[in-house]
């Protein structure tokens, strides 16, 4: 269940997550027609000025070539996406990565199409940043260069990269995007990183910090909380959802997780089409024993609990749209509480070496 180093490898491990985890029906490309109603097919860059001097062209080429790329480069020029070279590769989406070789990204970048109302570069962020939410101004920035794109709004979260200019952004339903903090160069590809010449995955701190922001924007009056029933070892978010059926079987093993010190704190997560309503109705119990016992009657035994008349607050959406900054792509998401997603299967010995319990 490893997320892609590169976007060529997305659809295998889309098609891999399937076997251990619920996929969200719901999702949708953030850069599609039906998504933004009026983005643009993919485009080739236009180079912004500049040219890429010898000695850079070379150190790039040398740096992929050591990481294993084989398919030829036609071209190195400046990228669209601020502090990033882009690289032509034949008969694949070009590569964009920084001067130093260390952060890439593969995808077609696609030119926004809305009007630019806000011209002016924002401020870029530091090292000390990565991982954090934007800035009001710099989100207002982006919203304001974003109104074409229908699926953008106040509640869509941004984070800063590690490379400055460069902003990870995620739609409501948990699609993540890449793009220029000017908003005019989108992309769906995601940021890898090459360390000691070869690709090493996403970039892990950048992940960690990003979810370790999530989480504290959470409100957890509105987790359901399986606290651990010895002395607390772990603590771990999971995004749940009543009607997926390894969630269910992930919940099976709560007891087991809280006697060897595990904390367990759910984030109603709903996918399915009737899930919304049924979690609500969970939710929506006046305390949090009896929201976690008919939590349980929905997840060992499929019995729902409707809400009370007297309740007519959605308590389920608010963290769930929070949430969309984690990029769920399928439940049980699980989180270690510094932010490290698990990427195999509950079920095998290597969840409790994930949390550091036996």
């Amino acid at each position: 269940m490893k997320r892609p180093v590169l976007k060529f490898a997305s659809l295998i491990s889309a098609m891999l997550l399937v076997t251990t985890a619920c996929a969200d029906p719901t999702i949708t490309n953030p850069t599609s027609k039906s998504a933004s109603q009026n983005m643009s097919q993919n485009v080739q860059n236009t180079p912004v000025d500049g040219e890429v001097g010898a000695a850079i062209d070379s150190q790039l080429r040398q740096v992929l070539t050591q990481a294993g790329i084989k398919t030829k480069i036609t071209s190195i020029s400046p990228s669209n996406l601020p502090n990033m070279y882009q690289v032509d590769l034949a008969g694949q989406p070009p590569l964009h990565i920084t001067a130093d070789g260390k952060y890439v990204i593969q995808g077609e970048l696609q030119k926004n199409p809305s009007k630019r109302v806000v011209s002016k570069t924002p401020a870029r962020s530091n090292s000390a940043q990565v991982g954090m939410p934007v800035s009001a101004a710099v989100k207002s920035a982006v919203l304001a260069n974003m109104s074409e794109l229908k699926n953008m709004s106040a509640k869509t979260p941004f984070f800063y990269t590690a490379v400055p200019g460069v902003l990870w952004g995620a739609t409501l339903e948990g699609v993540p995007f890449l793009l220029s903090d000017d908003a005019q160069y989108i992309t769906d590809g995601e940021i890898s990183v090459i360390e000691n010449g070869q690709f090493t995955g996403l970039d892990e701190e950048f992940e960690k910090r990003k979810n370790q922001s999530v989480f504290k924007t959470l409100d957890d009056k509105q987790l359901i909380t399986y606290p651990a029933t010895s002395a607390e070892r772990a603590v771990i978010y999971v995004a749940d959802d009543v009607n997926c059926p390894y969630c269910r079987r992930l919940h099976q093993q709560l007891p087991t997780l809280n006697a060897k010190g595990v904390t367990v704190k759910v984030i109603g997560y709903p996918i399915y089409e009737q899930s919304p309503v049924q979690m609500r109705g969970i939710w929506c119990q006046a305390d949090d024993n009896s929201r976690r016992k008919a939590f349980d009657k929905a997840m060992l035994a499929g019995e729902m609990t409707p809400a009370p008349a007297s309740c007519s607050t959605d308590y389920v959406t608010p963290n769930r749209e929070k949430a969309a900054g984690l990029a769920v792509m399928a439940t049980p998401a699980i989180y270690r509480e510094d932010g490290v997603l698990y990427q195999a299967s509950f079920e095998s010995p290597e969840f409790l070496e994930f949390l550091g319990v036996k």
